[in-house]
């Protein structure tokens, strides 16, 4: 586990979430684009986020990178199900 794979695992990660959230904008007309332009906005805030926090220096970097990792899959799961959840409801 080292600095750069954690900043590619953030560009990864969340560069395919603003990748979904285009797809879904442009298939699926129901679904509101503002509703969709909010998740990308949360989502450009949370890769800032976490590009910061990737750079803060500190003592124990395995147990702060971990929790990083863990950090990176929770709140981009999170970003997933209200995308899923704007579908769900346009389809309604």
């Amino acid at each position: 586990m080292n600095l750069r794979d954690i900043k590619k695992d953030i560009e990864y990660v969340l560069g395919a979430f603003l990748e979904d959230c285009s797809v879904v904008a442009a298939s699926n007309a129901k679904v509101a684009d503002s509703t969709v332009a909010e998740l990308m906005e949360e989502a450009i805030n949370l890769y800032n986020e976490l590009r910061d926090k990737v750079n803060v220096k500190t003592d124990n970097k395995k147990a702060y990178y971990t929790e990083l990792r863990k950090e990176i899959v929770t709140r981009t799961d999170a970003l997933y199900e209200k995308l899923s959840a704007a579908v769900k409801e346009a389809v309604k």
